[in-house]
C-alpha cells in the first residue's frame, strides 16, 4: 500500500473476540458479511485539489465526492479533504506544496495545467504518496490519469455537426477556459473533425470558461457580425447558445454542448432546435477515491495508467458515427435524461454503477 508499507506497524495484538467485532464492524456495512479474523480496515487521509469552482459541473463533482465516500464501499475507508484554489497554476502549485508537507496516502487532482504542474506532481510521487489526475489530466508520468474519453468526445460532437448540416456551413466554436488541457483538446478535436468538411467555415471563437453567462455572452457578441452562422460548437451548456440566438431574433441552429440538465431541457423545449450533448461525468471524482483506495488497499497495480470513463451522447437528432470510438447516442426525452423539475445546473448522469447518489444529493 504504497508508502504506508513503510511505515512502522505498531499494531498490538488483540484478542480473538475483539478483533471479530471490529471486523463486522468495519465490513458488515460494505457487503454484510462477517470475518472474524480479518483485521479492520485502514482509513486512508485523501485530497482533492480543484483549481477551478466557477461552475455547476465543478461543484456537483466536488458534492458527489463527499457523498461518495459516505455510503457503499468507501464508507468509512477516507478522510476527504477538498483544496479549492484561485484559478491559477501557481495557486494549485502553493497549495499542492502545503498538501504534500502533511504527507497524505493519496491526492487527486483536477489540474489548472496539463504540464506545469508536473514536477509538484513528482515530488509528492518521490515521497510515496499516490497521485490520482482526473478530468484534466497532468502528463507526469508518475500519476494516474481518470478522465472522460476527450480526444473522441468533441470529434463525435463535430461530426455529428457536420452530417447535421450536411457538409455546408458556417460555425462558431467555443475555445473554452483558457490554459485548461481539456479546452484545448475539444477544440482542436473540433477543428481536426470540421476540416474534413471543406464546405464548413469556422467564422468565430469564444471563451465560454464552461459558464452559462460567459457562453452566451460569447455568443451573443459574435452574432452581431456574423448573423449568418449556421452552427455553434460550445464546450459548456449549449442552452446559452441557443438563449442569445433567440434574444437576436436569430433561429435556433444545431448545437453542442454537455448534458446538463438545464441543456437537456432547453433542447427539447426549443423548438426546432437540434443539439448533441456529450457527457463527462462529474462522479469522475468518486471514481478517483474509489481507485486510490483500491491501489493503497493493493487491490489495483501501482503502475500508473490511463483509463477513460464513457457515458452516452445525448441528442434529439441521433445519427450515425463511427470512426471516433466510442459513440452510443441516447435520444433525449423529458423524464428519461431531461428533467424540468430538477435543477438546471445538474449534469448527467448522476451517479456510478457501486454507489447510489441521489439527484438531491448532487444537485445539493
Amino acid at each position: 500500500m504504497l508508502r504506508r508499507l513503510t511505515r512502522p506497524l505498531g499494531v498490538a495484538l488483540v484478542t480473538a473476540g475483539v478483533l471479530a467485532m471490529a471486523a463486522t464492524a468495519a465490513f458488515g456495512q460494505r457487503d454484510g458479511a462477517t470475518a472474524p479474523n480479518a483485521q479492520v480496515a485502514e482509513k486512508y487521509t485523501i485530497y482533492l485539489s480543484n483549481n477551478f469552482l466557477g461552475n455547476d459541473w465543478r461543484q456537483q463533482m466536488e458534492r458527489v465526492a463527499k457523498v461518495s465516500v459516505s455510503k457503499g464501499p468507501l464508507a468509512g475507508r477516507v478522510d476527504l479533504k477538498i483544496e479549492n484554489v484561485e484559478t491559477t497554476v501557481q495557486a494549485q502549485i502553493n497549495s499542492l506544496n502545503n498538501i504534500i508537507r502533511s504527507r497524505p496516502d493519496a491526492i487527486l487532482v483536477d489540474a489548472g495545467s496539463g504540464t506545469a504542474l508536473n514536477p509538484t506532481i513528482a515530488r509528492a510521487c518521490a515521497q510515496g504518496i499516490l497521485v490520482i489526475s482526473f478530468d484534466q489530466v497532468v502528463t507526469a508520468p508518475c500519476a494516474y490519469k481518470l478522465q472522460s474519453n476527450f480526444k473522441a468526445i468533441p470529434r463525435v460532437m463535430a461530426a455529428w455537426m457536420a452530417k447535421t448540416l450536411k457538409g455546408k456551413g458556417k460555425v462558431f466554436i467555443d475555445t473554452g477556459l483558457a490554459g485548461a488541457p481539456i479546452s484545448a483538446q475539444i477544440a482542436n478535436g473540433y477543428k481536426s473533425v470540421l476540416k474534413k468538411s471543406p464546405g464548413i467555415e469556422i467564422i468565430g471563437t469564444f471563451n465560454g470558461n464552461y459558464a452559462l453567462g460567459p457562453e452566451q455572452a460569447g455568443v451573443a457578441n459574435l452574432l452581431s457580425a456574423h448573423p449568418d452562422v449556421d452552427g455553434i460548437l460550445t464546450q459548456g451548456y449549449g442552452s446559452g447558445a441557443l438563449k442569445a440566438l433567440k434574444q437576436a431574433g436569430h433561429k435556433p441552429v444545431p448545437v453542442t454542448g454537455f448534458s446538463y440538465n438545464t441543456s437537456a431541457v432547453a433542447c427539447l423545449q426549443t423548438k426546432g432546435a437540434k443539439c448533441i450533448l456529450g457527457s463527462n461525468a462529474p462522479y469522475l471524482s468518486s471514481e478517483a477515491i474509489k481507485l486510490a483506495v483500491e491501489v493503497l488497499d493493493g487491490k489495483k497495480p501501482k503502475q500508473p495508467r490511463n483509463i477513460y470513463n464513457y457515458t452516452p451522447y445525448f441528442t434529439t437528432n441521433p445519427v450515425t458515427i463511427s470512426g471516433y470510438g466510442y459513440a452510443k447516442m441516447e435520444k433525449l426525452q423529458v423524464g428519461k435524461n431531461a428533467f424540468p423539475k430538477l435543477p438546471p445546473g445538474l449534469t448527467l448522469p448522476i451517479s456510478p454503477s457501486w454507489v447510489t447518489i441521489t439527484p438531491k444529493e448532487a444537485s445539493g
